[in-house]
Order: structure tokens, then C-alpha cells, then sequence
């Protein structure tokens, strides 16, 4: 995969101790973007695009975020417009509370709650594994992907927004949840893409024509 045979501007996936940094990396070189792993404040600044990837906890990445100084530079580069890509607890932290080990503040950038599986419906938690997601919108980030692919998720808690016109995806498991968002040029998605293969690569290369098309723009 290759982007659209154009440069490639710079790509920054933030590190503030938190989440498969490398995997994302490699992910986002393969599908032909130019990516670096960056704690220093001044790269994110300095990104034509960012990924915040996650894994862990909610509170502890939210405390990470905070000790690293790097909550300014995610919302300045938000707000700069930016393209914004959260990957699986990535995309829980735009949110502005998580239930996960008490109530915690996230960034506050999208409206809505993280919360928990419920497990009296008789469900494996975590969810973990291949599952579809059905599109609910048209969403640059799923160009030439088709509707209902599969894709790997590993995820005890799940998105939910205050406002439906943010979700660009859903997924059923037990319930019918968010698990992807699209606004402005912020885009997420809580199963992971760099383990979903080549639908995967595919949004990773999707993300990064975002990023090009931004630069040009």
C-alpha cells in the first residue's frame, strides 16, 4: 500500500508510556506513511498528523499524558485541525469521563462516557478478537473498505457519546456500541488497526491520504 503517490508528511504517534508504540509505527510505514514515536512536546507541535495509540488503563494513561506535559500539544494540535487518529483506549480518552476504576476525567474533546460491558448479559470480558463494524456514515477513513469487515479488537470498555452524529461505526457485542468516531479532523476507533491485517493497513493508509490531503490543503 502506498499513499497515493504523494510526499508523505511527518506523522508523530505520541509516547507517553502507554500502548503497542512499535506495532503502530511499523503499521502506518507499511501501509507507506512516514512515522515517528515522539515524547517531545515540540515533534507533536511540529506533526502534520497525530496517533494516539493506548493500551492499560484510563486513568493511568490520562496520569501519563499529564506527567509527559503532552496534553496541550494533543488538543493544540486539535484544535490546529489537525488529523487526529485514537486508536482503542486512544479514542476512550477524547472522551470527557471513564467509569474504569472509578470516574476519571479524559480530554473532554468529544461528549460522552467510557463504560463497562455489562456482564449479566453472559459475555467474555474483555472483548477480545475479530468483530465487524458496521458503518454508519461515510467516513474518509474507511474509503474502499467495505461495510461490516472485520476488524481485532482486545477491550473491556466502550465509547459512548453523548451525541450518535460522532460515530462513524458500530459494533455488536451483546449491545450495539460505538467503535469508531468521525468529527471535524478528529477520527478513532477502538478495535486496533494495526492487528486487523490488510483492512487494517487500509484504514492506517486512509489516515495518512487525510494527513496528505491536509498538508496540501
Amino acid at each position: 500500500m502506498n499513499i497515493e503517490n504523494r510526499a508523505s508528511p511527518s506523522i508523530v504517534v505520541v509516547d507517553y508510556g502507554m500502548g503497542n508504540l512499535r506495532s503502530v509505527q511499523k503499521g502506518l510505514e507499511k501501509a507507506g506513511c512516514r512515522a515517528t514515536v515522539s515524547s517531545d512536546p515540540s515533534r507533536i507541535e511540529s506533526a502534520s498528523g497525530i496517533v494516539l495509540p493506548g493500551v492499560g488503563a484510563f486513568r493511568d494513561c490520562m496520569a501519563n499524558l499529564v506527567n509527559s506535559r503532552l496534553v496541550d500539544p494533543v488538543l493544540g494540535a486539535i484544535e490546529e485541525n489537525k488529523p487526529f487518529l485514537g486508536i482503542c483506549l486512544g479514542m476512550q480518552l477524547l472522551l470527557a469521563v471513564s467509569e474504569e476504576f472509578g470516574t476519571h476525567e479524559g480530554l473532554g474533546v468529544v461528549p460522552g462516557r467510557v463504560v463497562r460491558f455489562d456482564r449479566n448479559k453472559n459475555l467474555k470480558v474483555p472483548h477480545m478478537g475479530w468483530n465487524r463494524v458496521h458503518f454508519s456514515g461515510p467516513s474518509p477513513l474507511f474509503k474502499g473498505i467495505p461495510d461490516a469487515s472485520y476488524f481485532y479488537f482486545v477491550h473491556s470498555y466502550y465509547a459512548d457519546p453523548d451525541n450518535s452524529d460522532v460515530v462513524s461505526g458500530w459494533t455488536n457485542y451483546g449491545i450495539r456500541f460505538c467503535s469508531s468516531i468521525s468529527t471535524g479532523n478528529i477520527f478513532a476507533c477502538q478495535f486496533h488497526p494495526e492487528k486487523s491485517q490488510h483492512w487494517g493497513l487500509k484504514i492506517l493508509e486512509n489516515f495518512g491520504n487525510i494527513v496528505v490531503g491536509q498538508k496540501e490543503g
